[in-house]
């Protein structure tokens, strides 16, 4: 099936915190903010923030779109070669069993559309990536803004989207997303009730424009099947003609006790799981899925593959934002929305725990 690939890179440099403040070793500071703005090391010189960051910013996000549009865009969306994969660091004898099945229902499928003929899956097909950030510092984001065509785009991504904290119908994030034509994403969190995702939809995209608008969910596990069927039913009532797609990083996020910022995979697999059966029993749709991962082997998400634990976070952790899953981890997810396509095609859906 057609894929669109939409990346979160060259533009994401700004963090949002719930407190301006924060204290370490009796020394009250800045919060880190993002490297957009300020230091992550915990010194109060480097969190003070700093114009010039803006600038640094904005040529690394050039450097990142050049490299994808050059060398880099075919080798990124490259997928037609999976005995290639590394699932070597699998060490359940029997999730590798399953990685290799589905490596080797890709290579028949390849076979068959090669002989078949067919366009959608073609060897030497180049695939575009497309880029998006969160749209967090407004000054930032309308210094990129242009009017084309008698209509305004930001030009530092495809898509930008609004974070759970930054979506208030009245706020200053709506007033400039309402105004971009780029399309857009709206994080939902559990705070969110259907009266007002409805009227943030509508002020977002009165024209209904299909593909302007995703609603981007990230209940965490527990609130998926009781929160996502009332939102779904409002937005059909609505007939908005929206892109459903699911967060199952952000609402399963927790401290571990050596006071690392971690998720738990079996978490976020059932997130991803319970979206996917909720949609098919209200006769939606999931139309994408957003996580955070890595091509590294970090040690960020515990479970998965390699069985990765707490103890392990203390080495291997990179992130100065929000724990990655790594490469095998990454290569679980994709795995589970195979199957589900898959059984999805024959009318069976296997939801079953440790599939």
């Amino acid at each position: 099936r057609p894929i669109v690939r939409v990346a979160r890179l060259a533009g994401q440099f700004a963090k949002p915190r719930s407190r301006p403040l924060e204290s370490v070793d009796g020394i009250e500071m800045w919060a880190y903010r993002g490297d957009h703005v300020n230091a992550f090391e915990p010194l109060a010189h480097g969190r003070v923030p700093d114009p010039a960051r803006l600038v640094d910013a904005y040529f690394r996000s050039a450097a990142t779109l050049n490299f994808v549009r050059g060398p880099g865009e075919e080798g990124m969306a490259r997928w037609n070669d999976p005995q290639a994969w590394d699932a070597t660091l699998v060490r359940s004898v029997a999730r590798s069993a399953g990685c290799e099945e589905i490596i080797d229902d890709l290579l028949d499928a390849e076979r068959s559309s090669r002989d078949d003929d067919a366009s959608i899956i073609d060897p030497g097909q180049r695939h575009e990536l497309f880029t998006s950030h969160e749209g967090l510092l407004l000054a930032y984001e309308e210094a990129k803004t242009s009017k084309i065509d008698d209509e305004w785009f930001n030009l530092g991504a495809h898509m930008l989207w609004i974070g759970n904290r930054t979506r208030q119908i009245d706020g200053a994030h709506v007033e400039y997303f309402r105004g971009i034509a780029n399309p857009v994403g709206v994080k939902i969190g559990p705070s969110m009730d259907e009266t007002e995702l409805v009227e943030l939809v509508a002020r977002l995209d009165p024209r209904r424009r299909p593909g302007k608008t995703t609603l981007i969910t990230r209940l965490g596990a527990e609130g998926v099947r009781e929160r996502l069927p009332a939102l779904i039913r409002a937005i059909a009532k609505a007939a908005f003609p929206v892109v459903w797609s699911c967060d199952p990083m952000h609402g399963n996020t927790y401290l571990a006790e050596g006071g690392f910022k971690t998720r738990a995979v079996p978490q976020i697999l059932e997130e991803l799981r319970a979206t996917l059966v909720v949609h098919e029993e209200a006769g939606s749709h999931l139309g994408g899925v957003h996580l955070e991962m890595t091509g590294e082997a970090v040690n960020e998400c515990t479970g998965g593959p390699r069985g990765l634990s707490e103890a392990d976070l203390a080495t291997g952790y990179e992130t100065y934002c929000d724990p990655r899953l790594d490469y095998v981890q990454s290569l679980e997810m994709a795995f589970v929305l195979a199957r589900h396509l898959r059984d999805h095609a024959v009318g069976r859906i296997d939801v079953a725990p440790g599939t």
